[in-house]
């Protein structure tokens, strides 16, 4: 849905109890205007038949209550009480038809004890914050739960570990809406790294954890030179590591090899310029870094799971 033409309809779920910082989260993603960009996206924080709830510490919110979702293309769950097992059954059939009509819905943190409540997650992947992975497992053995994972998300479904993933999640969901550059534009705004972007799929992406100063800038010199031939011991040399120690602190902080995670940045690079741009395969693959259209298209189906024409049919604007 990349460079959408009309403006989606959000509506942020709010709960008794809020945790102000995944609500604000969503509320800094989809309702803070953003005039600069066309047809950005409507949105509402709202309550299911409540229109005053008590937040942490004794806050209290004024909320536009609702009974109905079906004005809106996009359903936000920012948290939801981990041991809040009585869904009102109107809500219940509300997100489950919201779902049914292919409509997207994210959870933020604890939010995906919700959609599993209300079945939406069984047999699927799924995450939440780590304090709670034990909690979830045992109450719901018929999802895969997935650790280490910053998100999960399908283009329709997602959830979000801990708080600060949603961020990472909520960029995905506009990148998929606005596109790229929009999607990068945003992050700038929210002073998001780069760095923690990186996936095993277009939908699933896996954390890159923080790493020291001098490791990081090397990494940022990578990110803007992917289409120069780059040899790894030059980038140990650039960190001013040995070949060994920089190996070593690559498989701590990413739990990739060195090789591996500057593939996974020249398919980043290459589904930037798939979506953005109408180069031949043969010139995304030189400008994203590699040998050939070949090697390009070696590594897309290996960590995209579709062929660079087929990810530039869905996802280009």
């Amino acid at each position: 849905m990349a460079q959408t033409t009309v403006s989606p309809k959000v509506a942020i779920l709010a709960h008794p109890q809020a945790s102000l910082f995944e609500l604000g989260c969503a509320v800094e993603l989809f309702g803070l205007p953003r005039p600069e960009i066309n047809h950005w996206y409507a949105t509402q924080v709202v309550a299911w038949q409540e229109n005053q709830l008590s937040a942490l510490c004794g806050i209290q919110l004024q909320i536009t209550k609702i009974s109905c979702l079906d004005k809106f293309s996009h359903l936000v769950i920012p948290y939801w009480p981990v041991n809040n097992t009585e869904i009102d059954q109107k809500l219940r059939q509300a997100i489950i038809q919201f779902y049914q009509a292919g409509k997207v819905i994210v959870s933020f943190c604890s939010g995906s004890f919700l959609l599993a409540e209300i079945d939406l997650l069984n047999n699927r992947n799924a995450t939440t914050h780590w304090r709670y992975a034990e909690q979830f497992k045992a109450r719901f053995p018929q999802i895969n739960y997935v650790d280490d994972v910053l998100y999960l998300f399908d283009g329709k479904l997602g959830c979000s570990a801990g708080s600060a993933a949603a961020l990472d999640l909520g960029i995905e969901v506009i990148r998929q809406d606005y596109g790229y550059q929009i999607a990068n534009q945003v992050a700038r705004r929210l002073v998001m790294s780069a760095h923690r972007a990186g996936g095993q799929s277009q939908f699933v992406q896996t954390p890159l954890l923080a790493v020291p100063n001098q490791f990081a800038a090397t990494l940022d010199w990578v990110i803007s030179h992917l289409a120069d031939p780059i040899d790894i011991d030059f980038l140990a040399a650039k960190a001013n590591m040995s070949r060994r120690t920089f190996d070593r602190k690559f498989r701590s902080s990413f739990n990739l090899s060195a090789q591996q995670w500057l593939s996974q940045q020249r398919i980043i690079k290459a589904k930037q310029l798939l979506e953005s741009e109408s180069h031949a395969v043969e010139k995304v693959a030189e400008l994203s870094g590699f040998n050939n259209a070949t090697a390009m298209r070696h590594y897309f189906r290996k960590l995209v799971g579709v062929t660079p024409v087929q990810y530039r049919k869905q996802f280009s604007s």
